[in-house]
């Protein structure tokens, strides 16, 4: 069998390979190549609907974690019920990739959206019933979970399949602007619904919104892929994890993305102990904070889009060093209007992390690659995050929150170091490092 790394690449690596041998991939974009995306007409409609769901998605996740917290005041069981929404997405995201690489990946998403409609309605149900308990809040965010290790690589390798190469960067700049604006705008609606009608309704408005997504996706007309063979499943599974590891930036990539979202992105499952015991700012600060988060995140979206080729690899290092730094100033805030502050910059380093080595991975991977890759960057991501929310849950139940995430801030800046000293008197520029 052919060694993975040396399979040739799909019809966008190919594009973007020519286009660094005239001296450039594709320029940074302005707001109006960003907004070319849009004629694409099932991307328009993927857009919309994410968007709607995303919303109803980001006010369940606060109003979740607030109603863990105002159940038992404990830290450790905020980063408990993390933990079990996220740790199947680290052992199932493989499997996920798998499938993403095999089915209709249209009809894939309508049966996992529709899952995860379902799982919203019954935690409504049970919460506006006043008879919600914290182990079936567990158990349901444990079976989200393992609906989101199928979902996220499923969508996300369905970008090429809405819309052409050249425009691959764009669209996951916009993926990545809406999912932030839909983090602007539901943790600040979920605040004020909270401390009105309380966090049932929450849960139920995220039920209705999978309406959007699912008709969204009902309304697309998508070509049909190329078939090829396939392989027994576990063996495509370890094929695609040689893939991953044996080129040099994808492995970098997911290193600092495996880091920086254990030992980094898992402060945000402690968000609501800042807000309430060191910020005193209550379920509305809370809202807000996370509202600062999404903000940032936002920008750095944007930010993702404007960066040049050269700079592509580079960028996550210099992104993961930023973020760490941010995770310190944040743990050692004590006012709300700096701390939320301090958090937009933070948002927008982790932000272009994230989005850089999607970017890179994405174009990379090639089509037969992609679901499985995506899957490796799904499991560093959210997949690790379960392991840090329970790490620093047990870390600030003994020496407090603020101690927790400045550790962890540290932890991500040693991994920007390890990165570049690994990659010191090579090319920076995305493209000429090769596989070693």
């Amino acid at each position: 069998m052919t060694a993975p790394n040396h399979e040739p690449l799909d019809a966008a690596a190919a594009e973007i390979a020519a286009a660094q041998e005239s001296g450039g991939l594709v320029k940074p974009a302005s707001a109006l190549a960003l907004l070319s995306v849009f004629r694409h007409r099932n991307y328009r409609l993927f857009f919309t609907g994410q968007l709607v769901s995303l919303m109803g998605t980001w006010m369940q996740t606060v109003a979740q974690a607030w109603l863990v917290y105002s159940l038992t005041h404990s830290p450790f069981l905020l980063g408990l019920t993390t933990f079990c929404a996220q740790v199947t997405v680290f052992f199932v995201a493989p499997f996920g990739g798998m499938v993403a690489d095999r089915v209709d990946r249209r009809r894939m998403l309508l049966l996992t959206q529709s899952a995860a409609m379902l799982q919203a309605a019954l935690l409504a149900g049970l919460t506006l019933a006043g008879v919600v308990q914290v182990w079936e809040i567990i158990l349901l965010a444990f079976g989200l979970g393992f609906i989101n290790a199928f979902d996220v690589p499923t969508r996300q390798a369905m970008t090429l399949d809405m819309v052409e190469p050249k425009d691959l960067r764009h669209a996951i700049a916009l993926n990545s602007m809406m999912f932030n604006l839909a983090r602007v705008v539901g943790p600040s609606l979920a605040g004020a619904l909270i401390a009105v009608v309380g966090e049932g309704v929450c849960f139920a408005l995220n039920a209705l919104s999978f309406a959007a997504v699912l008709a969204s996706l009902i309304l697309m007309r998508l070509r049909p892929r190329a078939v090829r063979v396939y392989a027994h499943p576990l063996r495509e599974i370890a094929e695609g994890y040689r893939f991953s590891l044996s080129h040099a930036q994808i492995r970098v990539s997911l290193m600092l993305v495996a880091v920086s979202s254990c030992f980094g992105a898992a402060y945000l499952t402690l968000m609501p102990a800042f807000a309430g015991d060191i910020l005193h700012g209550g379920a509305a600060g809370y809202g807000s904070l996370m509202a600062s988060v999404g903000t940032g995140a936002f920008i750095g979206a944007y930010g993702l889009s404007l960066i040049r080729e050269r700079w592509l690899a580079l960028t996550p290092v210099i992104a993961a060093l930023a973020f760490g730094a941010g995770l310190i100033a944040f743990a050692h805030s004590h006012v709300l209007w700096l701390s939320a502050a301090i958090l937009i910059p933070t948002g927008a380093s982790l932000m272009l992390l994230g989005g850089t080595s999607n970017t890179i991975i994405q174009i990379a991977a090639g089509e037969r690659f992609r679901g499985r890759v995506i899957s490796h960057y799904t499991q560093s991501f959210m997949g690790m995050m379960p392991w840090g929310a329970l790490l620093l849950g047990l870390l600030a139940a003994h020496f407090g929150v603020g101690e927790a995430v400045t550790l962890g801030g540290i932890v991500v800046i040693a991994s920007a170091a390890v990165a570049w000293f690994d990659r010191r008197g090579r090319d920076w520029r995305f493209g000429q490092s090769q596989a070693k």
